[in-house]
């Protein structure tokens, strides 16, 4: 595997679907990443924007961590609540 195909994971990785960015071109114009197509030339695709962009166009908002473990329930039963 070749260190640039790291970097297209790396890439895509930041600059994934749902992810607020802000155009560098129009400082205070915010969007959100429709989509990340590794092959299309510019990859990244804006819910409000009909024209691909570039990741060097755009500033990436900082967001909360992805949550690790979408799986693990949000409530704490415990077998004694449960048999309770």
């Amino acid at each position: 595997m070749s260190a640039g195909a790291d970097l297209d994971w790396e890439e895509a990785f930041e600059y994934r679907p749902g992810q607020r960015v802000e155009l560098i071109a129009q400082p205070g114009t915010f969007d959100t990443i429709a989509d990340y197509e590794a092959m299309m030339v510019p990859p990244i695709w804006l819910l409000n924007d009909q024209r691909p962009r570039y990741p060097h166009e755009l500033r990436v908002i900082s967001q909360p961590p992805m949550q690790t473990n979408a799986l693990r329930p949000q409530c704490s039963l415990t077998l004694e609540k449960v048999y309770a």
